[in-house]
């Protein structure tokens, strides 16, 4: 961040300094002075770079989600009662990369980038369920819950932004598919008889969308600094909707 503070305070000097000095030059003028005061990095070209973040991920999970594995239960006695899940919610950092190609016309900058993160998001519900008999007391209990693991997500970006002084502002709004495993399980007690379904999982190819806002910094020669929000919608069996803050650092050829 120290770094980031530098270059633009350095890129702002640079700038002040140059309209500060061309009044009192007067060679300064025509062509060589207008290719002067046009100078602006070039974000022009492919450029390749890595990424850290930190979010918040939901997933609608159904409250009967496991209503089929208590289907499969025979108690020895009472009846089971399921109780209902709720939406879990967790945050999680994560990491990955990205690659893309800006085309500039003078100040608009206009790309496409590929872009992947491993989130390693992981969240999970769970609730009780109880039967009671006539006199009020609980005769049978039921325990049943769902962990949400979404691992990986890559996507491909359109971008737009606009060039100020050593700051690129931009947009963005994507699709793409990652990967997501959901761990379900119930028990019960009394015990239910031999051949009863505790357990299952599933892993699913997810797609969704993403948007945001964001900006990259030039620090020196083609290095430049990145920050940016990102909202992502995913779903296949579920829907997840995740919240994300991003710093990277990459560098144009």
């Amino acid at each position: 961040m120290r770094r980031l503070v530098w270059a633009a305070a350095m890129c702002g000097a640079v700038t002040a300094a140059q309209a500060a000095d061309m009044p009192d030059l007067p060679i300064l003028r025509g062509a060589f002075t207008d290719g002067l005061t046009s100078s602006r990095p070039n974000w022009q070209g492919y450029y390749v770079g890595g990424q850290a973040d930190w979010g918040t991920i939901t997933t609608n999970v159904p409250p009967g989600l496991n209503g089929d594995l208590l289907g499969t239960f025979v108690s020895p006695g009472p009846a089971y009662t399921l109780g209902s899940l709720s939406r879990p919610h967790g945050t999680n950092g994560g990491f990955g990369a990205f690659a893309g190609y800006n085309a500039q016309w003078d100040e608009v900058v206009i790309g496409v980038e590929a872009n992947y993160v491993h989130f390693g998001f992981r969240h999970a519900t769970n609730a009780a369920g109880y039967t009671y008999n006539g006199s009020n007391s609980i005769i049978a209990t039921t325990n049943n819950g769902a962990t949400v693991n979404l691992s990986d997500f890559g996507s491909l970006r359109l971008r737009a932004g606009y060039a100020v002084g050593c700051f690129l502002p931009y947009a963005f709004i994507g699709g793409g598919v990652g990967s997501q495993t959901v761990d379900r399980f119930v028990d019960a007690y009394p015990a239910p008889v031999v051949g009863a379904t505790m357990s299952a999982s599933k892993t699913t190819l997810v797609y969704g969308y993403s948007a945001g806002l964001g900006f990259d910094a030039m620090l020196v020669g083609g290095l430049f600094a990145r920050a940016e929000y990102e909202y992502q919608r995913v779903r296949a069996d579920f829907e997840s909707n995740i919240h994300t803050a991003r710093v990277g650092l990459g560098y144009r050829f």
